[in-house]
């Protein structure tokens, strides 16, 4: 069960209106790599999970955090709104600033919203359930989460450097601590994940079912060969299953395909040698 408190996780005030900056905190609210994406995956994650209850609190714990984070970004976005002009076409006629502003904001701000935060990006796309994952594995959910603090974190960097508010900038660092502390967490639980199922997910499947004299095999199939360079493709593979080989140049192990004409009233072209 969820309550609402009035109260915000850290602050969530700038220093003056800015409709402009207002535009670019949506992707980090309602964006692919967004508070919402994170949040709304890290608690589906935990709701599904079925035992290991450790790794169940870990994400309704995090989940839940994200949620004050919407909360926060949400505030920002209406702050940095509120008291900003709402040009009139003539108006921006007359005044360069003006006509700026209404150029760099986003005009759902005013239409849609009243001035208000929108589950959207920074191009004004809703927010979709596209972009989260809950597989049920969660040494392979783990790593999507890393990845998304990841990403998360390097468009809060990048947002950082586009202000000079100090309000605004003390609420990114906020952000950007959290999402550091979260980069360790996942990370820490995808080690501890790995020392007991090793690296390859799912573990579960039998490996003597692959074809196994590929599963540890660099096929260089572009332009070059420094990838012939990395750890990736000599010694002891990572999950120590095999050794690490790179092939040259890969022979094709199958012949040319050769489809068969379509039936007649599915009217594809006919082929060339009919």
């Amino acid at each position: 069960m969820f309550y609402h408190v009035k109260e915000l996780q850290y602050h969530a005030k700038p220093e003056r209106p800015d409709p402009v900056f207002a535009r670019m905190l949506q992707e980090v609210l309602g964006g692919q790599w967004g508070e919402i994406s994170v949040a709304m995956q890290y608690l589906f994650q935990g709701w599904n999970v079925r035992g290991n209850e450790k790794y169940r609190d870990l994400l309704l714990d995090t989940g839940t955090e994200e949620l004050a984070h919407i909360e926060m970004l949400a505030t920002m976005i209406a702050r940095l709104l509120e008291g900003a002009p709402v040009p009139t076409l003539e108006a921006a006629a007359k005044d360069p600033v003006i006509n700026a502003i209404l150029g760099g904001m986003n005009p759902q701000h005013i239409i849609v919203s009243g001035l208000g935060a929108m589950p959207a990006d920074s191009n004004g796309n809703r927010w979709t359930a596209d972009y989260i994952i809950a597989s049920g594995n969660l040494l392979a959910d783990f790593r999507m989460n890393l990845t998304a603090e990841s990403q998360g974190r390097l468009q809060v960097a990048r947002l950082y450097e586009m202000t000079d508010d100090r309000g605004v900038k003390d609420m990114l660092a906020w952000l950007l601590a959290r999402d550091t502390m979260h980069q360790n967490q996942w990370y820490a639980a995808i080690k501890e994940l790995e020392e007991k199922e090793n690296i390859v997910v799912p573990s579960t499947f039998p490996r003597q079912l692959e074809h196994r004299e590929v599963s540890h095999v660099l096929f260089n199939t572009s332009a070059g060969n420094q990838s012939a360079q990395g750890r990736w493709a000599h010694g002891p593979s990572m999950d120590c299953e095999g050794v690490f080989k790179y092939v040259e140049k890969p022979v094709p192990l199958a012949p040319k395909p050769k489809l068969h004409p379509a039936p007649p009233n599915i009217h594809n072209t006919p082929p060339e040698d009919c």
